[in-house]
């Protein structure tokens, strides 16, 4: 890459832009573009910077690298420019084969409050590749030592962003549990999980729609947070809730492996479990809707 789109890469990075790197890799006859030609393109398919050729072939490497961020995968495709029915649409005389890469910001957990369950979350959510941040009076660096970031105010909305690509979980059992609730679905968080018995939940969550909150939107959030592993200490709690995290981002069902072989071997169709419980609630979420 030239020095302005390492420069322009970083600053994206800097930014927790999504991006993809479009790389020319091999080209056979004629064609624009040589080996080594790079682009930067956006989640909305506009070229930030570079050039791997004109005409419909950055079209279509365009509609690519969407798909890839997308999908969070990369993936080479080969351009044919020899035929303008069934190529790209510019009889060149050439084929092009891209390697496309999305470059995607890791995701944050944010996590409010202090205590085990909190611990071992921001732990396994280091150890998940998350970018950490933990919001208490109590957060120490000695009980957090892999947070990238500590917020010692007691309610400081502006310095917990919260993005479509935010993880919430709500450990404080305080009175501003509501608060934090609303702050999160504002911000659309991929996952908002409430640490809480179920009493405790119902109330928070009354609370919340008394406030004016719809039905629809609390439908986001996990209340109580976890998956049902008959969860006794604080760090099998977290795990639990890691766990439902990792099953909605990877739409994986919360069901045992075996039994899943077992149904799906059989033929017979798989019951959905936590995804078809959670998945029209993911998209809702994802939406802003």
């Amino acid at each position: 890459m030239s020095t302005g789109l390492y420069q322009k890469a970083g600053e994206l990075a800097a930014q927790r832009v999504p991006f993809a790197v479009a790389t020319v890799v091999r080209v056979e006859g004629s064609t624009s573009a040589k080996p080594g030609a790079k682009a930067l393109i956006d989640a909305e398919g506009r070229v930030l910077a570079g050039w791997v050729g004109g005409g419909c072939a950055e079209t279509a490497v365009r509609s690519q690298a969407q798909k890839c961020l997308a999908e969070g995968k990369s993936e080479t495709i080969t351009l044919d420019m020899m035929d303008e029915v069934l190529g790209v649409g510019m009889p060149c005389g050439g084929l092009m084969d891209v390697f496309i890469e999305p470059v995607i910001p890791k995701a944050t957990l944010l996590v409010l409050g202090h205590g085990r369950i909190a611990e071992t979350l921001a732990e396994l959510g280091y150890h998940l590749n998350f970018s950490v941040t933990v919001s208490d009076p109590g957060a120490t660096r000695d009980k957090f030592p892999h947070a990238d970031t500590l917020i010692n105010d007691d309610i400081d909305f502006d310095a917990c962003k919260v993005t479509p690509a935010t993880c919430v979980v709500i450990v404080t059992q305080h009175k501003s549990d509501h608060l934090w609730l609303q702050k999160a679905l504002q911000g659309n968080a991929s996952y908002i999980g409430l640490v809480a018995s179920r009493k405790r939940s119902r109330l928070v969550l009354d609370y919340a729609l008394a406030e004016g909150v719809s039905p629809e939107k609390l439908n986001c959030v996990s209340a109580p947070a976890g998956l049902d592993l008959g969860a006794a200490t604080p760090e099998e709690i977290a795990l639990s809730i890691i766990g439902e995290i990792v099953a909605l981002k990877r739409g994986g069902d919360g069901r045992p492996l075996r039994q899943k072989a077992d149904q799906d071997d059989d033929g017979s169709t798989p019951s959905q479990g936590v995804r078809e419980k959670r998945g029209k609630v993911i998209s809702q979420c994802e939406s802003g809707s």
